[in-house]
C-alpha cells in the first residue's frame, strides 16, 4: 500500500462504507459534470450528462484494468466545441448529431496516440515532460479553477436561464456563511476526524452546508425576505408542475442519440468538417492535460500510471469512454480533477469504489427526486467544497517542484514560465479553436524546457 493511504488501489471496503464512499465522490464530481450541459444549453439534460459520465468512467476502468482511481466527467474543455457543433447546424437535432460525431473524431485523436504510444513507449514523454513542466503544470490546473470555487462561494438560489446561479446583491454573507461552514466541516473532518468521518468530510460538509441554507431559507420565507432564500426549490417543484405522475419518480434522460438519431436526414459534409475543425485541435490540447492529471493521480497513490497499466490504456479509456459518453449525453468526458482530489485528500484510492460511483451515477440518472437534489444544492455550499478540492490540487503540483533543483537555471526559467503565463491566463484563439491558458502554458514550458537543457548540453560538450 502506498504511503498515507488508507485504502490502496486493490481494496475493497465493506459494502456499507463502500456505498458512502461512493456518494461521496459522486458529489464531489457532480457540479462540473451539470455544469457543462447547462453552459451549452440547447435542451441538453443534467441527468443525460451524468449517465453519460457514469459509462464513460466505467469503460475507461475496463481499458485500464482497473487501476486508476479517477472518474471522468464532462470535460469544459470541449465547450466551445459543441456551442460550434450547433452554431454550425441547420437544425437542432443536427447539432446534437454533431455532438456525437465531433466526440467520435476527439476520441480517434486519443485512441491514435495511444497506439502511437503503445509501439513507442512513454519514455519520450518523460523526457518532454519532467517534473519541472509536470509540477507547475498541475499546479495550474488547480490554480486556474480558483476563480471559479470563488465564485461558487458568492452564489446562490435560482439559476438563470444558462443555469448559473446568480448573486442577490446587498447580501453575500449569507453565501459566504454557507460557504465558511462547508469549508470549515470539511477541513475539520479531514484533519481531526476519526473512522468514517476523516474519510467522508465532503459528505459531512455539503449536508452542512445544506442545511445551514435551510435555516437562511426558512427565515427567508417567514419573513419574506428574497436575499435569504439561499435553497432553490425550483427543481423539486418541477417534479410536479404537471402533477404527481411516474416520471415525478422515475424519468428516462434526454439521451443525446435519440435527438441525433433526427438529424440524420439534415447531415451534410461541411457540416461535418465544421465539426471537426472544431474538436479535432482541442484534443490535442486536452491530451497534454491527460497527461497532467495522471502524473498527478501517480504520485499520489504511489504509483506510476503512464507505466501501469500504460498511458496506452488510459488514453484509449479515456477516448473510447469520452466517444460513448457523448453519445447518450452529448459531453466528451475527461479524468477530473475533483475526483483526484477527493482521493487525495480522503485517502481512499480503491478503484471499486470510483466503479461503483459510476454506477450510481448511471442509476441516479434516472431518479427524479435525486437529480432535483443535487441541481438544489446552492453553488455557495459547492464553493466551500472546490476551495479543498482545487486547493489540493494545486498543492500536489507544488510538491512535485519540491523535487526540482531551482539552483539550475534551465529548471527556473521552465517552471517560472508556465506559472506566470499560466496565472496570468494566456489563453489564444487560432480561428474556432480556443488553447487553454494551461495548454499554452504548458506548450511553453516544454519549448523552455527543450531548449535550455538543449544549449546546456551543448555547453557542457565544449568544456
Amino acid at each position: 500500500m502506498a504511503k498515507n493511504l488508507v485504502y490502496d488501489i486493490k481494496d475493497r471496503p465493506q459494502l456499507g462504507k463502500l456505498i458512502v464512499f461512493a456518494i461521496q465522490q459522486l458529489l464531489a464530481i457532480m457540479a462540473a459534470t451539470i455544469a457543462v450541459p447547462a453552459i451549452v444549453g440547447n435542451g441538453m439534460t443534467a441527468s443525460a450528462a451524468l449517465f453519460g459520465a457514469g459509462i464513460g468512467t466505467i469503460i475507461y476502468q475496463l481499458f485500464t484494468k482497473f487501476r486508476s482511481p479517477v472518474f471522468l466527467g464532462s470535460s469544459f474543455a470541449f465547450i466551445g466545441s459543441m456551442s460550434a457543433a450547433f452554431a454550425g447546424a441547420s437544425s437542432m437535432a443536427l447539432g446534437y448529431l454533431g455532438l456525437i460525431l465531433g466526440a467520435l473524431l476527439a476520441g480517434l485523436i486519443y485512441v491514435m496516440i495511444a497506439l502511437v504510444v503503445k509501439y513507442v513507449g512513454v519514455g519520450w514523454i518523460n523526457k518532454l515532460m519532467p517534473a519541472a513542466v509536470i509540477g507547475p503544470t498541475v499546479a495550474l490546473i488547480g490554480l486556474s479553477l480558483s476563480s471559479a470555487a470563488i465564485n461558487d462561494v458568492f452564489s446562490y438560489g435560482p439559476k438563470t436561464e444558462d443555469g448559473k446561479a446568480f448573486i442577490m446583491s446587498g447580501n453575500i454573507w449569507v453565501s459566504v456563511i454557507c460557504a465558511l461552514v462547508t469549508f470549515t466541516v470539511v477541513i475539520l473532518c479531514s484533519t481531526y476526524g476519526k473512522k468514517m468521518t476523516k474519510l467522508i468530510p465532503f459528505i459531512i460538509g455539503i449536508l452542512s452546508g445544506y442545511a445551514v441554507g435551510l435555516v437562511f431559507t426558512g427565515i427567508g420565507y417567514a419573513a419574506e425576505i428574497d436575499a435569504l432564500k439561499i435553497i432553490d426549490f425550483a427543481p423539486f417543484k418541477a417534479l410536479t408542475a404537471d402533477g404527481v405522475k411516474f416520471s415525478t419518480f422515475i424519468s428516462l434522460p434526454d439521451f443525446s442519440f435519440l435527438t441525433a438519431a433526427k438529424g440524420l436526414k439534415d447531415f451534410e459534409w461541411s457540416y461535418f468538417a465544421t465539426v471537426a475543425v472544431a474538436y479535432v485541435p482541442v484534443a490535442f490540447v486536452v491530451f497534454a492535460e491527460h497527461i497532467a492529471d495522471h502524473k498527478n493521480l501517480s504520485s499520489i497513490i504511489g504509483e506510476d500510471l503512464l507505466e501501469d497499466p500504460g498511458l496506452h490504456r488510459t488514453l484509449l479509456g479515456d477516448g473510447v469512454g469520452s466517444m460513448v459518453g457523448a453519445f447518450f449525453g452529448g459531453c466528451p468526458n475527461t479524468t477530473y480533477g475533483e475526483s483526484v482530489g477527493c482521493v487525495a485528500i480522503t485517502r481512499n484510492a480503491s478503484v471499486i469504489t470510483i466503479t461503483v460511483t459510476a454506477v450510481m451515477t448511471m442509476l441516479v440518472s434516472f431518479i427524479s427526486p435525486f437529480v432535483a437534489f443535487l441541481d438544489s444544492i446552492p453553488g455557495c455550499v459547492m464553493g466551500g467544497v472546490c476551495i479543498t478540492l482545487y486547493g489540493f490540487i494545486a498543492v500536489s503540483g507544488l510538491k512535485m517542484i519540491q523535487k526540482v533543483d531551482l539552483e539550475d537555471s534551465a529548471n527556473l526559467f521552465t517552471v517560472s514560465a508556465i506559472l506566470i503565463t499560466g496565472i496570468g491566463g494566456m489563453a489564444m484563439s487560432i480561428g474556432k479553436v480556443t488553447i487553454t491558458a494551461i495548454a499554452c502554458a504548458l506548450i511553453l514550458g516544454i519549448i523552455v524546457n527543450i531548449i535550455l537543457n538543449k544549449f546546456k548540453k551543448n555547453k557542457d560538450g565544449d568544456k
